[in-house]
């Protein structure tokens, strides 16, 4: 998945994150992390972004996220509308195998 436009989704209410995309020039995934359990779970946020990042093999990205103590199944799909929302796609290929 190509990411060809910045966008934005979620919210900074608690509970929720919100995750902003920007497209960068070379292939590195730029990631920035701001949580209020980043001591916590930042290990286990980061990890959630990377794999959902390499499940729709999106590279060349500067991710920021403000969490506010969001689940993981929240962060997961507040991801996946940011990429939807950033890309030329329509809708992701949920039922894709692995």
């Amino acid at each position: 998945m190509k990411i060809t436009q910045p966008a934005v989704a979620g919210t900074l209410e608690s509970g929720d994150v919100m995750i902003r995309i920007a497209p960068l020039e070379s292939q590195d995934i730029d990631l920035q992390i701001h949580s209020s359990v980043e001591k916590q779970f930042g290990d286990a946020i980061r990890a959630t972004v990377l794999e959902t990042l390499a499940r729709y093999s999106v590279r060349g990205v500067q991710l920021i996220l403000d969490d506010k103590g969001a689940l993981d199944c929240v962060i997961r799909a507040r991801l996946e509308t940011v990429l939807v929302r950033a890309s030329d796609v329509t809708a992701l290929p949920w039922e894709r195998a692995q």
